[in-house]
């Protein structure tokens, strides 16, 4: 579930599908929370999934991808847990970025399988890296712009 989340957010095309499958990891009332060195930002399912949804497909943000590169995940019954550091990339405004950062993303066991209930996440930025006990790998260089 941990790739699917990530898997769901990359530019150009089967965005929509993607953005679809992220929906069904969620439950209906899901909380998604940025941090990221600003005012808390609490979004519902689609506060969350439709803004990114437009900025995957409007053709300002190009090669983009997030992954997973640490993480560990712990289970009691009907709950669990992933608390890791991921990475990303892209090209946006036709200047190639990348970034790192740390989530943390809670399931929980339906009668439908595990589903996500809530997911929160901050980003590096000045005086904040991420904990050298990650071994987190640099993040690549970017694929030639499209």
């Amino acid at each position: 579930m941990v790739d699917a989340f990530f898997g769901a957010f990359v530019s150009g095309p089967g965005c929509s599908e993607r953005m679809d499958g992220l929906r069904a990891l969620l439950l209906p009332r899901a909380v998604i929370v940025r941090t990221c060195g600003l005012e808390p930002a609490v979004m519902g399912v689609e506060e969350f999934i439709a803004p990114r949804e437009a900025l995957l497909t409007g053709g300002s943000l190009t090669g983009f991808r997030e992954w997973p590169v640490a993480g560990r995940v712990e289970v009691f019954g009907d709950i669990a847990h992933w608390f890791g550091g991921y990475a990303k990339a892209g090209t946006q405004e036709g200047e190639p970025f990348t970034g790192r950062g740390m989530k943390t993303i809670q399931f929980v066991r339906t009668a439908d399988g595990w589903r996500i209930s809530a997911a929160a996440w901050d980003d590096e930025r000045d005086g904040l890296s991420l904990p050298d006990s990650l071994s987190l790998p640099a993040v690549p260089s970017l694929p030639p712009t499209d």
